[in-house]
């Protein structure tokens, strides 16, 4: 298709790298894309047992803190308490 290489060309040209490798990294992107298609199309479904166990883990890590490398930044505010959120809520 001349349209689709013409723009290869000039996309690899922009990219500073050959037409070959231009398309050798679009053929490992769409391959990696595929592989992740393929895992989540494969992964096992939760049950609600396995819910039930981790809503339990979650609840029992209630008041442990945060290691240091692991806190939230200054001043952030979580999606479920901004007012965007709350408004949302009401409108369903």
């Amino acid at each position: 298709m001349p349209t689709v290489r013409k723009n290869a060309e000039e996309f690899s040209r922009k990219e500073g790298a050959s037409l070959n490798q231009f398309i050798k990294v679009a053929v490992a992107e769409k391959v990696a894309v595929l592989q992740q298609v393929a895992w989540a199309a494969s992964r096992q479904k939760p049950t609600p047992e396995r819910i039930a166990q981790l809503l339990a883990f979650f609840d029992e890590q209630k008041g442990v803190p945060p290691e240091p490398w692991d806190e939230l930044p200054e001043g952030y505010i979580s999606i479920r308490e901004s007012e965007e959120y709350k408004r949302l809520l009401q409108a369903k």
